[in-house]
């Protein structure tokens, strides 16, 4: 009687392993799927070596749809690289997407937010960050979008997560 009761025993841990081990994958699926989804519906608008590029790339830029935002509203994010306020060459086409689409309606204005972490001098961080928006705005003033149309939020300290990069972007919204 023992046999069949250690028997069943093994065979729900089995089970339950199984089912636990689903989830976990459903979870880690989901956060890919949410992650690379959003690149993937702006990546249309773009050209599919940009993406391919700025996806694989330290200091490269990547199309980011907000939610319920058509593929004619490019936002996007722009990464540099460390300690750099240098616009990244990858830049380029996030610019010009956003720029289009800012050109193509005059009632819509473009808003730029500069992101840094808690590390090291906290004062030099939100310069740094602040350089990094200012590099944006002069490229999308280069590009045809008036600077009166261009609004600019305060340098943001993130949390970064897991991606080191997040922590040196800068985002762009059309409003």
């Amino acid at each position: 009687m023992s046999d069949q009761n250690d028997d069943s025993q093994n065979y729900a841990l089995m089970v339950l392993a199984g089912v636990v081990g689903l989830v976990i994958a459903g979870v880690i699926a989901l956060a890919v799927s949410t992650t690379m989804g959003d690149d993937a519906k702006t990546a249309s608008a773009a050209t599919a070596a940009t993406a391919a590029t700025a996806a694989a790339a330290p200091g490269s830029a990547t199309a980011a749809s907000g939610a319920g935002a058509a593929a004619t509203e490019p936002n996007g994010r722009i990464y540099f690289e460390l300690a750099s306020d240098a616009l990244p060459p990858e830049a380029a086409g996030m610019i010009a997407l956003v720029a289009d689409a800012a050109r193509a309606d005059a009632t819509r204005s473009v808003q730029i937010s500069g992101y840094h972490d808690a590390s090291g001098d906290a004062a030099k961080n939100a310069e740094l960050a602040k350089n990094r928006a200012l590099a944006v705005r002069d490229a999308l003033v280069a590009a045809g979008v008036p600077l009166e149309r261009i609004q600019m939020d305060k340098p943001i300290e993130t949390t970064g997560g897991a991606d080191a990069r997040e922590a040196r972007r800068v985002e762009l919204r059309l409003h």
